[in-house]
């Protein structure tokens, strides 16, 4: 069901909104000469004016850090940097700490340079703008900004993969738990953090009707999250378990494709609802448990031996409805601080 819903919307974007989106770039582009070889006002490549303006707008950046600014390549940004250094525009100056580190600054003559740069660009945007009035204005500096965030966003989220974890992430994972729940306070008794399960993800979630999921950058595991039958609870009733991530992955969308991957995989497995605890303090997460139809509960539900959690949510995982059936919510369980194994 979640994989329909979510095809329906890419169609819908589609049609309504990227392709007019890719018109309405390709246009941009065109009007601001892009097209062309050179910009007109410094006779230089797109790519050399955009370097000496990070030079200039980062005085002491390295080649590497140019490189990753640009969003090229090493060996292009390379010859870049010597093309400029050769006219005489750039120089690179050994680092006070480590004479092996070149720091990029321009010189006088590249100052001047990037000068004609500005004020050719700068005159033909403001004539543009002075066709619109303020609200025209302003509309078109957030949507600007608001694209180009989400084209960052978009390309860092396709460093990261999301797959099954593996007997070799045992240790990782186990770090990741270990790092990310002290931040928001959640460690020592009556918290998953001292789960013996933590030491071996892998192997504990290996068994029938339980999964649990890694999401990588490279051979790095940056986030996580799984579901198994809730201990203590009804035989259709899973819950999921440790989802947790970096600071890196927050804000681009993993959160989302970790838990519509646990939610299909445990409706696969024959569950129809899903459970969970969590912190009031896990803010972002609770918004998105309540973004996919999860229900706050009055009270918790199994025996997870998690007396440390204060917030506790459900939904149905039956086809064509998110809604908790919250029937044996309502009292605690006596044996909630019994050890568990997820």
């Amino acid at each position: 069901m979640v994989a329909k819903v979510n095809e329906c919307a890419r169609v819908l974007r589609m049609h309504g909104e990227v392709l007019p989106l890719r018109h309405a770039s390709r246009e941009l582009v065109r009007e601001l000469g892009f097209l062309q070889e050179r910009e007109p006002a410094s006779g230089l490549s797109h790519s050399h004016c955009h370097a000496l303006m990070e030079v200039e707008a980062r005085p002491g950046l390295t080649q590497g850090e140019l490189a990753k600014v640009l969003r090229l390549d090493k060996s292009r940004t390379s010859r870049i940097v010597a093309e400029l250094e050769a006219r005489g525009w750039t120089r690179a100056d050994a680092d006070a700490a480590d004479k092996r580190v070149r720091r990029l600054r321009l010189t006088a003559r590249g100052e001047e340079k990037v000068a004609r740069v500005h004020e050719s660009a700068s005159q033909r945007v403001d004539a543009a703008l002075a066709m619109l009035d303020e609200d025209g204005r302003g509309t078109v500096l957030r949507g600007m900004q608001l694209y180009a965030q989400a084209l960052e966003r978009s390309r860092r989220r396709g460093e990261y993969a999301t797959r099954p974890a593996r007997s070799a992430d045992r240790a990782a994972i186990a770090r990741l738990i270990r790092t990310v729940m002290p931040e928001f306070g959640a460690e020592g008794p009556g918290f998953a953090i001292v789960d013996p399960e933590v030491d071996d993800m892998p192997r504990a979630y290996a068994g029938p009707r339980s999964a649990y999921f890694v999401v990588v950058r490279g051979d790095a595991v940056v986030g996580g999250g799984g579901f198994a039958p809730l201990v203590g609870g009804d035989e259709g009733t899973c819950e999921l378990r440790k989802m947790y991530f970096l600071p890196e992955l927050r804000g681009l969308g993993l959160g989302r494709e970790l838990l519509e991957r646990c939610i299909e995989g445990a409706r696969a497995s024959g569950f129809t609802r899903m459970y969970l605890e969590t912190l009031t303090a896990m803010s972002a997460a609770r918004r998105l448990y309540e973004r996919f139809g999860f229900e706050k509960l009055d009270a918790p539900l199994g025996a997870t031996g998690h007396f440390g959690c204060n917030s506790f949510y459900a939904r149905s995982l039956r086809e064509g409805g998110a809604r908790a059936s919250s029937a044996g919510a309502q009292a605690t369980q006596p044996s909630r601080r019994s050890s568990r194994r997820g």
